[in-house]
């Protein structure tokens, strides 16, 4: 099977609004005003975690409908750490991949007191350690035991990322997996190696999350956890540069209102990743599926 052109999306990207122009305003600011009377915005930078895929889903739907407001919306892909940095920075307005209370607990830490936080969009989420759907072990404490079924390896996702860190200060010494080779390089590095893994009949075990769509890809399930290593569900939240807030209230307006079930963002993913596996040109997808969901994107600036 032909892996993803978005696989290799691991450097920053931009994307450019398709925008028609609009007529300067007499006062010379962001904000002018087309001939229908709509507000018409200024440049806006989403920061978007590379590899994670909910996180690109949302910024690129959010992408299309700001654009459609009139603003000029740039995608600026970057690891967890340089994103929040971005953020409190001024660099990047928003993110809207920030997971807590704990897999990215420690960022807040550091920047929380630069970002303002715009709520939770999605409280569905969860971190998890997955194996092919036939893989035979169904819990976390039987891996050890079992280890070299998986050729004695736990594959990872990027370094910096906080399922990585989880991974390492809890996981691991909980189940005592330390003898296993723990590799961590980026997300598409392991997707390609569960996709591998499958299409070949070998057991593997990685580390993923969910809301992910990976699970309609690929026949996977996930270990049991019952020490409770990985933590409880968590939320996903929008934080922003608190300049942005209060130059754009608006927009701050419609992140802080913006909320996507499990089953609304699966689709969206579904449409863009597992259907249109070949692209990384994603505002057409986004299209379709904003044409099959019209009255909810509606509802995102009402």
């Amino acid at each position: 099977m032909k892996i993803s052109a978005r696989f290799y999306k691991t450097t920053a990207v931009l994307s450019i609004a398709g925008l028609a122009l609009v007529a300067c305003g007499d006062d010379g600011g962001d904000t002018q005003q087309e001939g229908n009377g709509e507000a018409q915005g200024g440049p806006v930078t989403i920061g978007v975690f590379n590899g994670w895929d909910e996180g690109i889903a949302v910024s690129e739907l959010w992408k299309y409908v700001l654009d459609q407001k009139g603003y000029d919306v740039s995608l600026e892909y970057a690891d967890p750490a340089p994103a929040f940095s971005g953020v409190a920075s001024g660099d990047y307005d928003f993110l809207m991949d920030a997971w807590l209370p704990s897999t990215h607990e420690d960022y807040i830490a550091e920047y929380g007191d630069q970002l303002e936080d715009l709520g939770v969009w999605n409280n569905e989420a969860a971190l998890t350690i997955a194996v092919n759907e036939d893989a035979p072990i169904t819990s976390l404490d039987e891996l050890a035991d079992n280890a070299a079924e998986f050729n004695n390896q736990l594959i990872g996702i990027e370094p910096g990322a906080g399922l990585t860190r989880i991974t390492t200060d809890e996981v691991i010494p909980t189940y005592g997996l330390e003898d296993m080779e723990y590799t961590t390089s980026s997300t598409p590095a392991m997707l390609q190696e569960l996709r591998t893994a499958i299409d070949n009949g070998d057991n593997i075990v990685v580390t993923l999350w969910r809301p992910h769509w990976a699970y309609d890809e690929f026949p996977i399930r996930d270990l049991e956890d019952p020490e409770g290593a990985l933590g409880e569900a968590e939320s996903i939240h929008t934080f922003a540069n608190p300049t942005f807030v209060e130059e754009n209230p608006e927009v701050a307006e419609w992140l802080r209102n913006f909320e996507m079930d499990g089953d609304t963002l699966h689709s969206l993913e579904n449409l863009m990743f597992n259907e249109n596996p070949d692209t990384d040109d994603y505002q057409p997808i986004v299209e379709e599926w904003v044409a099959e969901n019209q009255e909810y994107v509606d509802g995102l600036t009402n």
